[in-house]
């Protein structure tokens, strides 16, 4: 934990009514202020307690404060520097070191998590035996998506049009085994829009959900496995359709700046979302009609991490005939936050169902996120209030328009 990026938090409390597990439970321990007071603690020489590891588990690290704080503190620099000091001190129970296992030996192999897709389609069905096995496994089965057929990528997806730039595509661990029909239409909607479209095959994980839970040396394992892929597929600029992911992807050059050459090798690797990319671009191919309300749900580390709200919104009220609403409380995080509704399932469903509540209140035809997590997370928040909405990505309504199809 960096003492001089402690010291910049003045305790003025602006983060407070932002942080959702303070929202949740008003508990000062529980808010970015309380964290960072226990940071200071350790630093001074208190070991890390099974009470204050809790209140950093606790921590959903959806970056809301970062937008809130007016002294510019970087929390997120803090929590993950944190939460890797928890992962080397603090002894879990068994049950708990178990569970971070599977999650960890699986989810970060495309592989690996490809051996879910037939479990998942039993998920309903084996949700009450999972849930008195462990919390963590019940949440897993009702976070379960239906599992759409798999697609494969070609290696390359040419321009439709003059070709106006070359890109690659990260097609990511969950988004790529359980949102197959993301990722083809992300590489549709680039080919229309005029991009020749490299997809690695040799692709694997970020590194997000290993950097955001402390997991640093398997962190950097993936990101260097990364910017090996993508250099070695010829492409400078990667365009990324999962929030988590791209927040990441954008904070190599930091995760790696001990490892001689490599901050300079991810520096040289430019990351930027689709709704970024496409906004940048601008658009070339034309808009159909889509007769459709919409609720945009901000995903946290699209909205706070990356600063990127205008764009998504843009680019959605651009389609005749699509009607955007706003969802109240969107600064507020769904309980996704990677896996947190795994590790913290009880928080996670509170913050669900309050997101679900108001998303309901829009009476919007559809829903648009641009993180798995985040679509599975508020789906399954919709299931219980028996209120189902469809869900998309922002990639999945442009491909539709773009393509004059219905989604």
């Amino acid at each position: 934990m960096d003492p001089e990026l402690i010291k910049d938090c003045v305790h003025c409390g602006f983060c407070l009514p932002t942080c959702p597990t303070y929202v949740l439970w008003g508990e000062e321990m529980d808010s970015p202020r309380g964290r960072i007071h226990l940071m200071a603690q350790h630093v001074e020489g208190t070991p890390i307690t099974p009470e204050m590891a809790g209140h950093f588990d606790a921590c959903l690290g959806c970056m809301a404060c970062v937008t809130a704080c007016p002294s510019g503190v970087r929390y997120n620099r803090l929590i993950e520097q944190t939460r890797a000091v928890v992962e080397r001190e603090h002894v879990r129970d068994p049950q708990e070191r178990a569970v971070r296992g599977i999650v960890f030996g699986l989810f970060p192999y495309p592989r690996r998590l490809r051996l879910l897709r037939l479990p998942m389609r039993l998920s309903e069905r084996m949700r009450p035996f999972l849930e008195r096995v462990h919390p963590s496994l019940g949440a897993m089965a009702a976070l379960a998506p239906k599992v759409e057929r798999r697609q494969r990528l070609p290696r390359l997806v040419r321009a439709r049009g003059p070709r106006r730039a070359v890109v690659g595509m990260l097609a990511g661990c969950v988004q790529r085994e359980f949102f197959p029909q993301v990722n083809a239409a992300t590489a549709r909607v680039l080919a229309l829009e005029g991009c020749d479209v490299v997809i690695p095959p040799s692709q694997g994980c970020c590194g997000a959900l290993s950097v955001h839970s402390g997991r640093e040396d398997q962190a950097r394992r993936l990101a260097k496995r990364t910017i090996r892929t993508f250099e070695r597929a010829g492409v400078s600029t990667v365009v990324v359709n999962a929030a988590g992911c791209g927040s990441s992807m954008k904070e190599y050059a930091d995760l790696l700046a001990g490892e001689p050459g490599w901050a300079a090798r991810a520096a040289a690797l430019r990351v930027v979302d689709l709704a970024e990319w496409l906004a940048e671009l601008g658009p070339a191919a034309k808009r159909h009609p889509l007769p459709l309300t919409v609720a945009y749900h901000d995903a946290c580390h699209l909205a706070h991490a990356q600063g990127i709200r205008r764009q998504p919104r843009e680019l959605l009220a651009d389609i005749p005939g699509l009607s955007l609403r706003e969802i109240p409380e969107s600064e507020i995080c769904c309980g996704s936050a990677g896996t947190y509704n795994i590790f913290q399932p009880e928080a996670a469903r509170d913050l669900g169902d309050r997101k679900a509540a108001h998303v309901a209140s829009v009476g919007a035809d559809l829903l648009v996120s641009a993180n798995p997590g985040c679509t599975m997370q508020i789906a399954a928040a919709m299931r219980r209030r028996d209120h189902p909405i469809r869900v998309a990505h922002t990639a999945e309504v442009l491909d539709a328009s773009l393509r004059g199809v219905t989604l």
